[in-house]
């Protein structure tokens, strides 16, 4: 009995610190190389035009199904509250996410610039994925959480309604946790 005590205590206290880890990593894996690691390194141009628009919504998914998962829907269940069971943990994970999503959008307008009717449309949206940039840090804080969720929401709704405009259906596809890792 009095082994399970120390025990959990040690647990709790090694799983932010693990996440934390994750963060770390998956933010200095998401540096800003100029290298995209959706595009296929041995391709031509012509190729890359070809597939600029299913590398745009497969980025801009993943997205999309970061944000549903582990922001958007945590916040509607009241996980970020004050006083809430495992607050601090969904926090850490909507950090994550922010974070996996800035990438995955930054991605898929680097993607739409390879498809001429897919860059005009998410053009106007560049400004508000940047605006997206230090949200990840004020998520893991508990900061204004309602504004961020708000924001996050409305960038992926552009997002995918632009998409759409250029007729590139975006659908959430939720990231693995290896892949929100990752970033």
């Amino acid at each position: 009995m009095f082994r399970s005590a120390p025990a959990a205590a040690v647990r709790r206290a090694l799983v932010p610190l693990l996440l934390c880890c994750a963060l770390l990593a998956g933010a200095t894996g998401c540096g800003g190389g100029d290298g995209d690691s959706a595009t296929p390194s041995g391709t031509s141009s012509a190729d890359r035009q070809k597939f600029a628009k299913t590398r745009f919504v497969t980025n801009a998914g993943l997205a999309a199904g970061a944000t549903y998962q582990w922001i958007v829907k945590p916040y509607r269940d009241g996980r970020f509250k004050s006083g809430a069971d495992g607050r601090r943990f969904a926090l850490v994970k909507a950090g994550l996410a922010g974070a996996f999503t800035y990438n995955r959008l930054k991605a898929a307008l680097r993607n739409a610039q390879g498809n001429p009717t897919l860059a005009k449309a998410v053009a106007p949206l560049t400004a508000g994925v940047e605006a997206l940039k230090d949200l990840p840090s004020k998520l893991r804080k508990g900061d204004s959480t309602e504004a961020v969720v708000g924001s996050f929401d409305d960038t992926i709704n552009s997002v995918k309604d632009a998409g759409r405009s250029a007729g590139a259906e975006v659908t959430d596809q939720v990231p693995s946790a290896g892949q929100l890792t990752k970033g």
